[in-house]
C-alpha cells in the first residue's frame, strides 16, 4: 500500500475503559452514481406512496344475493375486532433462574443491593435467591411487560455470578448490542496438569497485563475462573478477543499478539 496507517501503540497502563464508550460507529453516507437514480425515484407513481411503498388497490366484490352481504359483514367485523398479538409481550408468569456456584456466594451477598435495585426498579422484574436450591429467581412483575427486560435481567445476574463487576454488568441493561460468551481452554486444545497451567498463565501475562491489554484494545471484558473464560463485549470485539486467546493457548508468542492487536486497533481507529 502507498500510505501506511499510523500505528497505535498499545499502553498497558490505560485503565478499562467503561461500558457506554463502546459505541457503534456512525455510518458513512455515500455519494450516489451520477446518471443514475435512486430505486425509490425509479418506482415513484402515481400507485407509490411518499415512503415508497405500493399503495394496496381496493376492490368491491358485488354480493350474489344479500345473505352473502350479510355473512361478508359479519367476518369483516370480526377481523377487526379481533385482538392482535404482539411479539415478545408476555401473556401469563416467565420465570427464570441462575444456579449460583458455592464460591460465588459471598461475593453475591456483598452486592446484592446492587444487583436487585436495576432489575426491580429499571427493568421492573421480580428477583429472590432460592436458599434450598442456591439459584437466583426471576420473574416479570405484575404488569406482565416485555420479555426482553426478563432476558436483560437474566444476563445482567448471570454476568454478575461469572465474576463481572456489577459496573460492567450494568452495561448489558442499558446497551443492546453486548452478549455473553463462554468456553474452556481444553475446548480449543487438550491440555492437562503444567501445560495447562502455563496455557492459563500466558492468557493472563506478568500481572495481569495481557489480559488487560486485549481488553482496552477490544474493548471488552474477560473472567479467568481456572480453565473457564467468559467474555462480555459486542460481538465483533468478542470474535477479536476469542481470537487473541485462542492464539496464546495454541503457543503463540505473546508478541506477536499484541501485533494483531496493534493493527486491529489502527484499522478500527481509520474506520473511526
Amino acid at each position: 500500500m502507498a500510505s501506511k496507517a499510523q500505528e497505535t501503540v498499545v499502553d498497558d497502563s490505560i485503565l478499562m475503559e467503561q461500558a457506554d464508550d463502546d459505541e457503534m460507529p456512525e455510518l458513512i453516507e455515500t455519494e450516489s452514481i451520477e446518471g443514475l437514480p435512486s430505486l425509490v425515484d425509479q418506482y415513484k407513481k402515481d400507485n407509490v406512496d411518499e415512503d415508497g411503498f405500493t399503495k394496496a388497490k381496493t376492490r368491491k366484490r358485488k354480493a350474489k344475493n344479500n345473505i352473502d352481504d350479510v355473512d361478508m359483514e359479519e367476518s369483516i367485523e370480526e377481523v377487526a375486532v379481533a385482538p392482535k398479538e404482539k411479539r415478545g409481550k408476555a401473556d401469563k408468569v416467565e420465570t427464570r433462574s441462575v444456579p449460583v456456584p458455592p464460591h460465588r456466594l459471598a461475593p453475591l451477598k456483598a452486592d446484592w443491593v446492587k444487583i436487585f435495585t436495576p432489575v426491580v426498579k429499571h427493568l421492573g422484574c421480580q428477583i429472590r435467591f432460592n436458599l434450598k436450591s442456591r439459584k437466583v429467581e426471576l420473574r416479570n412483575g405484575d404488569k406482565l411487560g416485555d420479555l426482553n427486560h426478563l432476558q436483560k435481567a437474566y444476563d445482567f445476574v448471570r454476568a454478575c455470578v461469572l465474576g463481572f463487576s456489577v459496573e460492567d454488568a450494568m452495561a448489558l441493561i442499558r446497551l443492546d448490542h453486548l452478549f455473553l460468551e463462554s468456553f474452556e481452554v481444553t475446548d480449543v486444545k487438550p491440555l492437562k496438569g503444567d501445560h495447562l497451567s502455563r496455557a492459563i498463565g500466558r492468557i493472563a501475562g506478568k500481572d495481569g497485563r495481557t489480559k488487560l491489554t486485549i481488553e482496552n484494545v477490544t474493548k471488552t471484558r474477560i473472567v479467568l475462573a481456572d480453565s473457564k473464560i467468559h467474555l462480555l463485549g459486542s460481538f465483533q470485539n468478542i470474535k477479536v478477543a476469542r481470537n487473541s486467546i485462542c492464539s496464546l493457548i495454541l503457543g503463540a508468542p505473546p508478541s506477536k499478539v499484541y501485533g494483531n492487536l496493534r493493527n486491529y486497533a489502527s484499522r478500527a481507529s481509520d474506520r473511526l
